[in-house]
């Protein structure tokens, strides 16, 4: 640990050195690639220069504790040092941790009615709604593919794109089956039900990304429609395209042209072959879909929005913090589930570190 964190500290200092070198600024690609570079080092270096600081602090008050007049002064320094040395060797250990190389990529969300009928509905629109406003508050873009409404203003299917720096790092937890519990607008006899939407969540690839071959892809064309059927557009500019090898179909309504429709549906079949790639090696599941989302039954959840209760129960976290308030969290306020799953992500990691 030590060692790699010592070649860090280097290559940080070199990067440094690098960029105070006027040539360097008349070759941007190189640039580009030494500031990202940069970037990435400077958590670890900085967390390394204070935990380096504090070993110096330890060092000088413990000489310091031989001087009676300074005594009281040294031992504060050396206990607030210690301290501070402990916090510090925790964060440089998760900080050494393995990155997930898509964290910095933008993310594809694709939501799903699942089982409740027209109440599912109108649930999938209330998250469309929640990760809108979560977006919104991080300064992302959103990005609408493809949206399926009802006519009570339910969403059958919506997928979109959210376009942002580590939008793949905070939402690619978001996967799976979403319960909600309460009165729906549809029930007359105000008794509560309980109904799923399901999530998925995809890292944006490029197609270069993945070897996308042209006779592997059928495309048709339609005509977009909105609630009940009724078409808003009079030419066939939605793409629907299907993988033949695997069965994959993705479809894009959104834009006004079939040219720009089929590069968004291209960008979506990327990124879903990359996943279904990415779970065969990890875990030999091939239908990456149904690992990420199951059946949409209400016993594969890992989350539930209980309304009467005015809470949000993350079912993946342990302990007593795994409940928050539904209000903020329906309005956008994702972050603290969010850093929850994080942290115990990242616990999980470091138990595996220590016993390997």
């Amino acid at each position: 640990m030590w060692e790699k964190l010592e070649q860090i500290a280097r290559r940080y200092a070199e990067i440094g050195e690098l960029l105070t070198v006027p040539e360097i600024y008349g070759d941007a690609k190189e640039l580009r690639r030494l500031t990202q570079e940069q970037k990435e080092l400077e958590p670890v270096a900085r967390c390394y220069e204070d935990y380096r600081r504090a070993e110096r602090t330890i060092a000088e008050a413990t000489e310091l504790l031989a001087d009676a007049e300074l005594r009281d002064m040294a031992q504060e320094e050396l206990r607030q040092a210690k301290a501070d040395k402990e916090r510090l060797y925790e964060e440089l250990r998760v900080l050494l941790l393995p990155r997930d190389p898509n964290d910095g990529k933008n993310v594809i969300m694709e939501l799903r009615g699942g089982v409740g009928g027209e109440e599912s509905a109108l649930f999938a629109a209330d998250l469309y709604r929640m990760y809108s406003m979560y977006a919104e508050k991080h300064g992302w873009k959103l990005e609408l593919l493809n949206y399926n409404d009802t006519e009570l203003g339910g969403v059958k299917e919506a997928d979109f794109i959210l376009n942002g720096a580590g939008a793949w790092s905070r939402l690619k937890f978001e996967s799976g089956v979403h319960r909600v519990q309460r009165v729906p607008e549809t029930e007359s006899g105000g008794r509560v039900h309980t109904s799923t939407a399901t999530v998925a969540v995809l890292p944006e690839m490029e197609e270069v990304d993945v070897d996308l071959r042209p006779e592997d892809i059928e495309m048709q064309v339609y005509r977009s429609s909105g609630a009940g059927g009724q078409h808003v557009n009079k030419t066939s500019s939605a793409v629907r395209l299907i993988h033949k090898p695997t069965g994959i179909v993705v479809a894009c309504q959104e834009e006004r042209s079939q040219v720009q429709n089929r590069a968004k549906c291209m960008q979506m079949l990327a990124s879903k072959l990359y996943e279904m790639e990415r779970e065969r090696v990890e875990s030999a599941v091939t239908n990456e879909r149904r690992a990420q989302v199951g059946t949409g039954m209400r016993n594969e959840r890992i989350r539930t929005y209980n309304f009467p209760q005015n809470r949000v129960t993350d079912h993946r976290l342990t302990g007593d913090s795994k409940n928050f308030n539904i209000d903020a969290v329906i309005n956008g306020d994702l972050d603290p589930i969010i850093d929850a799953l994080t942290m115990q992500a990242q616990a999980e990691k470091l138990r595996e570190s220590t016993e390997s």
